[in-house]
C-alpha cells in the first residue's frame, strides 16, 4: 500500500508544481479562458487537497483495509471533481453555441462537485465556513419551509447549479478569478523568498539591527515577522517559519514562555496589513473597490506603522518590567559585507515591487518581476545552484499553498453565487441594520465579531471577501468611506487569528514556545491591542489613512493622540514604567488611553493635555502631590 501511496503523492506534486508555475505563466501571458481556466485550476486544487489530506492517515495504526477504504473514497471524490470541471468547460461551450437546457445529470455533477469542495475545505480548515455554505445552500433549496423574514420561494436546483456552478457568479466567480490573476503569484513569491533563503538573511540582519534594544530578539521578531508575513500571506507559515528560530532566543533572554509565543504570532498577524504586499488580500480590496493598488497600500502605510510601534513599546515595557537588559556587546550578531550583500536577495524584489507599481504597471506585471528577482538572486547563493531538487521543492511548495487559497475562495463562491440567487445578503444586511438601529459604531461592532468568527481558522483573503460583500454596504450606507470599510474588514479579519479560541496563530507558536496555548493566544492579543482600535479610529477619522479626505491638522492631532494612547495603554496594561505601578495608576493611564482614541477634537485635545501632564509629573514625581497617586504604597521594608 505504501508504495501507491508514493505514487498518488508524487502525482500530488506534478500536479502542485504545475499550479505553481502556471501562475507564474499567467502573470506574463495574461489570464486563461474563462471557460477552462478557473475549473482547471480549482479542479487541481482540491485534487491536490484529496492527496495531501487524506481521508485515513496512511502513517497511522489504522488496519490496512480501512487505509484502503480511505483510499478508495479520495479516489472516488477526485473523479467526481475532475467530471465536474470537465463537465464545465463542455456547457461553457454549449452555451456559447446555443440556448441550452441542463440536464438531470449535469445538475447532479454540479452537485457532486459543490459537495467535494466543501469537503475539500473541512479538511483544510475545519467546519466553521462549511457549515455557513450548507446553510445557505439549504436556505436556497428549502427556503419555503423556513419562518418569517428568511422564507422565500424555494429554487430548483438546476437553476441554482446554472449560478453556483456553471455560471460566472459562483465558484467559478469573480474572486476566483482574481486569485488566479493576481494572487498566486505572490504566494510563489513568498515562498520563494523562503525556499531560497531570503528569510533567513532577513531574520540575521533584523536581530543584529535590535540588539541594542532592551526587546533584543523579540523586536527583532517583530521587524522580521512584519516583512515575512506580509510577502508570506499565511499566519501560520510565517510563525513557524520565522518563530522556529526567534522564540527560542525570546525566551532566552528572559521572556516568559507564553510571552515569546505572543510575541511571535501578534508580529506574525500583523504581516498582511503591512504594505507593500500586504499577504496579497490588498490586491482583492483594490479590484472590488475600483481602485489602484497604490492607493491602498498608501492608505494601509501609516495604521501598519502604528500597529508595529505599538508591538514595539508594549515588547519594551514587558522587557523593562522583567528587568531584562539588552544583548551583552560580545553577543550580538555583527553583519559583515557578505550580510549586506545577501540582504538585497530580500530587498532588491520588495523594492521592484514598489518601483513597478509607482510606474503605473499591473500588480501581476510587479509580481512576476519580483518572483524573477527573488529567483535570480537566490541563485547566487552556492547551495541553491547546486540543489536543483530546491527548486522543485519550492514549486510543490507554492502549488499546495496556491491550492488552499483556490479550494477556501472557492468554498466562498458557493456562498456568493446562493447570495446572487436568493438575496439572502440583502436580507442579512438589513437584519443587522435593524439590529444596530442605523448606529454606526453598533454596526462596527457586529461587523468586526462577524469578521473574527468567521475569520478563525480560515485565511485571511476568503474571510475577508464573504465579510465585506455581506456588511460592508450596512457599514458604508451609514456613512463610512468605502475604502476605510474594507480596511476595516481586513484588519478584523487579519487579527482573528490571535482571537481566542480558535486563534490559529498562537497555537502555532505555542508548540515552539512550550507554553499553553489559550494563555499564549490572550497574550497575543494585549499585544496586539491597539490593532483591535485603529480600525475603529480610520473609520470616523479617515485622514489616518492619507488617501481619504485628508487634513493635516486632523491627522497630527490623530496621529499624537494615538501615540500618546499606544503608550498609556501599554504601560497600563504591564502595570510598569519605569516603576511599579499602583491599581490606580494603571486604571489613570488605561482611562486616559480611552479617552485619547474617542475622536472628539475638542474631547481628544483635553486628553492630549492631561496625558502629557502625567508623561511630565512622571518624570519628576516631586512637582506634586498627585504624582503619588500613580505609585504603589510603599512597603515596611521600604519604609524603613
Amino acid at each position: 500500500m505504501q508504495p501507491l501511496r508514493n505514487l498518488t503523492l508524487f502525482l500530488a506534486s506534478l500536479i502542485a508544481a504545475f499550479v505553481s508555475i502556471q501562475s507564474i505563466y499567467v502573470a506574463y501571458f495574461g489570464p486563461w479562458d474563462i471557460a477552462y481556466g478557473l475549473n482547471m485550476l480549482v479542479g487541481a486544487a482540491v485534487v491536490i487537497v484529496m492527496i495531501t489530506k487524506p481521508t485515513i492517515d496512511t502513517a497511522g495504526e489504522s488496519s490496512s483495509h480501512i487505509k484502503m477504504a480511505g483510499m478508495v473514497i479520495d479516489w472516488v471524490l477526485i473523479a467526481l471533481i475532475v467530471a465536474a470541471c470537465l463537465r464545465f468547460t463542455q456547457v461553457a461551450y454549449l452555451m456559447e453555441q446555443t440556448l441550452y437546457f441542463f440536464s438531470s445529470f449535469d445538475v447532479w455533477l454540479a452537485l457532486g462537485g459543490t459537495a467535494v469542495i466543501l469537503e475539500a475545505t473541512r479538511r483544510l480548515f475545519g467546519l466553521p465556513i462549511v457549515v455557513i455554505a450548507l446553510l445557505t445552500l439549504i436556505y436556497c433549496f428549502f427556503g419555503d419551509a423556513l419562518p418569517g423574514f428568511l422564507n422565500q420561494p424555494s429554487i430548483s436546483p438546476d437553476r441554482a447549479m446554472s449560478t453556483i456552478w456553471y455560471g460566472y457568479q459562483g465558484v467559478f466567480g469573480s474572486p476566483t478569478a482574481v486569485v488566479i490573476r493576481v494572487v498566486l503569484i505572490f504566494v510563489v513569491f513568498g515562498i520563494m523568498l523562503e525556499g531560497t533563503g531570503a528569510s533567513d538573511t532577513l531574520i540575521r540582519v533584523s536581530v543584529a539591527l535590535t540588539g541594542r534594544t532592551r526587546g533584543g530578539p523579540a523586536h527583532s521578531a517583530v521587524v522580521a515577522s512584519a516583512l515575512l508575513g506580509s510577502m508570506s500571506g499565511s499566519v501560520t507559515a510565517n510563525v513557524v517559519g520565522s518563530g522556529s528560530f526567534t522564540i527560542p532566543m525570546i525566551k532566552r533572554r528572559g521572556f516568559p514562555a507564553a510571552t515569546a509565543g505572543g510575541i511571535e504570532a501578534a508580529a506574525s498577524t500583523g504581516g498582511q496589513i503591512m504594505p507593500p504586499v500586504m499577504g496579497a488580500a490588498a490586491f482583492m480590496m483594490a479590484d472590488l473597490t475600483g481602485e489602484l493598488y497604490t492607493t491602498i497600500a498608501l492608505a494601509a502605510l501609516v495604521p501598519a506603522l502604528f500597529y508595529y510601534g505599538s508591538l514595539f513599546a508594549a515588547v519594551s515595557v514587558d522587557a523593562t518590567a522583567a528587568g531584562i537588559q539588552p544583548v551583552p556587546e560580545e553577543e550580538r550578531i555583527k553583519l559583515t559585507r557578505a550580510d549586506y550583500i545577501a540582504s538585497l536577495q530580500f530587498l532588491l524584489p520588495i523594492v521592484s515591487i514598489v518601483v513597478v507599481l509607482l510606474l503605473g504597471r499591473s500588480p501581476t506585471m510587479a509580481g512576476l518581476v519580483a518572483v524573477t528577482l527573488a529567483l535570480a538572486l537566490g541563485l547566487f547563493r552556492e547551495k541553491n545552484r547546486t540543489s536543483l531538487k530546491l527548486y522543485w521543492d519550492i514549486a510543490v511548495k507554492a502549488g499546495i499553498a496556491c491550492a488552499s487559497i483556490l479550494v477556501a475562495v472557492g468554498c466562498i463562491g458557493v456562498i456568493l453565487g446562493v447570495m446572487n440567487l436568493t438575496g439572502i445578503g440583502l436580507s442579512f444586511a438589513s437584519m443587522i441594520s435593524s439590529l444596530s438601529e442605523d448606529s454606526l459604531l453598533w454596526s462596527l461592532i457586529i461587523t468586526a465579531f462577524a469578521c473574527l468568527v468567521l475569520g478563525m481558522g480560515m485565511p485571511t483573503l476568503p474571510a475577508y471577501i464573504i465579510i465585506v460583500l455581506v456588511l460592508g454596504p450596512v457599514v458604508t450606507n451609514l456613512g463610512a468611506e468605502l475604502i476605510a470599510v474594507h480596511m476595516f474588514v481586513l484588519y478584523f479579519g487579519v487579527l482573528s487569528a490571535i482571537t481566542p479560541p480558535v486563534a490559529i496563530g498562537a497555537f502555532a507558536a505555542a508548540p515552539i514556545a512550550g507554553s499553553n496555548p489559550m494563555r499564549t493566544a490572550f497574550v497575543s492579543v494585549r499585544l496586539a491591542i491597539v490593532g483591535f482600535i485603529i480600525p475603529f479610529i480610520f473609520i470616523y477619522e479617515p485622514s489616518l489613512l492619507l488617501v481619504l479626505d485628508f487634513d493635516l491638522a486632523s491627522f497630527i492631532r490623530v496621529c499624537v493622540a494615538l501615540a500618546l494612547a499606544i503608550w498609556m495603554l501599554n504601560t497600563g496594561a504591564a502595570g510598569y514604567a519605569g516603576e511599579r505601578l499602583s491599581v490606580l495608576g494603571r486604571a489613570v493611564r488605561i482611562g486616559l488611553a480611552i479617552g485619547l482614541i474617542i475622536q472628539i477634537p475638542s474631547l481628544q485635545y483635553v486628553f492630549i493635555v492631561i496625558a502629557v501632564a502625567l508623561l511630565a509629573v512622571h518624570r519628576n514625581p516631586k512637582l506634586t502631590a498627585m504624582a503619588m497617586l500613580t505609585k504603589p504604597p510603599m512597603t515596611k521594608l521600604e519604609e524603613s
